[in-house]
């Protein structure tokens, strides 16, 4: 595995080049400014007339365009967007448009990998994808400090589309902090794999599971959500910062001794087990293809999950302890009105 760092990397190659950056979400508005702060002068957001993301992004200094008009004018197209939008967003609207020579890029492998986008033979493809959320990729910027990144290359016509890659890179920060070569496909299953079973889906059936079952042998609510919601965030720094090992020797003997004994009764061989068929359908394409046929639906059981959930006690219980704790809100990562 190749590790590149600012050292690596020429910023002067993005720089000297018009970059459209797709979407302005969470990664979109991190992004772009991040470039623009980096000394990149020819920065545009694409979106689509009438979207909310264009006071936001005019708000901060950038200019908008409509997606057909910044592809014909950029030399660098990062796509941003939601992957289920994206195939459609290529065909009608970036592919036709794109200068012979130019670059575009994406931040998750998803539609490249699984051929939902196949870009003329005549551009490069490359991606950028921040280990990380678009409001920690432009928070750790603005501290100096930056949020890993991998890197990979599907097309380079150019011969030099690794160079530009790092450059991109390293004017969001990544260089600051390690840029991993890997491969669409590596990034993308992977990727998948570790929002289904562990971050988001595992986690918060975890959460979920624990908290109904404190509650249903008559435990008060709240003191279920201490336990298995609010001090997560606890557990999870000490082993960001220092490994598992790091959280162990923070906690108590009795905590620990409690994660040897009883952590294997509850992630046992039938979880393991279902984790590999998690990995199965994500490496087969069945995921994919669901998730694009959900899409073809207009989500309606997507939207009905989503609202299953924010029903659900642990959220209300959340709002109510979290208005109780208002550094929470002050220190939050995510402000819904600058993205």
């Amino acid at each position: 595995m190749r590790v590149y760092y600012d050292r690596d990397a020429d910023v002067n190659l993005i720089k000297g080049k018009k970059v459209a950056v797709v979407g302005y979400g969470s990664q979109g508005h991190a992004h772009a400014n991040n470039l623009k702060d980096s000394g990149v002068n020819e920065v545009v957001v694409a979106l689509r007339k009438g979207s909310a993301g264009v006071a936001k992004a005019e708000a901060a200094g950038l200019k908008v365009l409509d997606t057909a008009a910044a592809a014909k004018w950029a030399d660098v197209v990062m796509v941003l967007t939601p992957d289920e939008g994206q195939g459609d967003l290529y065909r009608e609207h970036i592919g036709p448009n794109m200068r012979g020579g130019a670059a575009i890029a994406f931040a998750h492998g998803l539609n490249i990998h699984f051929n939902l986008i196949e870009p003329r033979p005549d551009i490069d493809v490359f991606m950028i994808a921040p280990k990380g959320p678009g409001h920690t990729v432009r928070s750790e910027y603005q501290r100096g400090g930056g949020v890993p990144c991998l890197v990979a290359v599907a097309q380079n016509p150019s011969g030099n589309a690794l160079e530009v890659a790092l450059s991109y890179a390293s004017a969001i920060g990544g260089g600051r902090a390690g840029i991993i070569e890997t491969t669409f496909k590596e990034e993308c299953e992977t990727d998948l794999f570790g929002e289904q079973s562990v971050l988001c889906g595992g986690l918060v059936e975890l959460m979920k599971a624990g908290y109904e079952t404190l509650v249903a042998a008559g435990y008060a609510p709240e003191m279920a959500y201490f336990e298995c919601v609010h001090e997560v965030k606890l557990i999870v720094d000490l082993i960001y910062e220092g490994g598992i090992a790091n959280m162990n020797y923070s906690i108590s003997n009795t905590a620990e001794y409690g994660e040897y004994v009883s952590g294997p009764r509850v992630i046992d061989s039938g979880v393991r087990e279902a984790m590999k068929e998690v990995l199965a359908d994500i490496q087969s394409g069945r995921f994919t293809r669901n998730w694009m046929l959900e899409n073809k639906v207009n989500q309606t059981s997507f939207k009905a999950m989503r609202r299953q959930l924010s029903e659900h006690p642990i959220e209300q219980v959340g709002e109510k302890l979290r208005a109780m704790m208002p550094w929470i809100a002050k220190n939050a990562l995510v402000d819904k009105s600058r993205n």
